[in-house]
């Protein structure tokens, strides 16, 4: 079974003017909402992993802060919101996995596959890949519904996670043809 991962589609990523905008992060809501649309027709559970810090996290060392549990900017951009019955795993570092019940969840679930969709290619979609990669699941990235600062960060993320993390790279066409349709 698949389930489709949303990660860090937040305030504080994704607005325009956000402390940590991701411009790019905008032009791939569209796709992402086709996605999870297309997951809930066929009964795929969609999972939003996102940052939530506490006001004092080890992480404000490196980066402003961000996505302070219980704000605004922690929450998902209204686009894309939650619906009834989808999941929401809270993180406080790059990996969706790192001290979360995200592995747990999907072993309750017999996920075997994972989408992942979302911000930053380079940094939390990549560490939650190489994370499940080290786990056993089968990875799919979308190539057109991740993003990151630099369309070099970008490449280079999907050509390591399809090279070393084996994962399939396909357009959100092809996700929704292979995997949701």
């Amino acid at each position: 079974m698949v389930a489709l991962l949303i990660i860090d589609m937040l305030k504080d990523f994704i607005e325009k003017g956000a402390v940590l905008e991701v411009p790019q992060g905008r032009d791939i809501i569209n796709n992402i909402r086709r996605l999870i649309d297309a997951a809930h027709s066929k009964g795929v559970p969609v999972i939003y992993i996102c940052d939530a810090h506490s006001k004092d996290d080890h992480e404000f060392k490196y980066w402003p802060p961000h996505a302070i549990k219980g704000t605004r900017g922690a929450e998902v951009i209204n686009e894309l919101s939650p619906s009834e019955g989808d999941i929401v795993i809270e993180k406080r570092r790059y990996s969706g996995f790192f001290q979360t019940d995200l592995d747990l969840t999907l072993r309750e679930r017999n996920i075997k596959s994972l989408i992942l969709t979302g911000v930053l290619t380079n940094v939390c979609v990549f560490f939650t890949a190489a994370d499940a990669f080290m786990r056993g699941y089968n990875l799919i990235i979308v190539s057109d519904g991740t993003a990151s600062l630099s369309k070099e960060d970008h490449t280079w993320s999907l050509n390591q996670a399809k090279n070393i993390l084996k994962a399939e790279i396909l357009n959100t066409e092809e996700v929704i043809r292979k995997y949701l349709s």
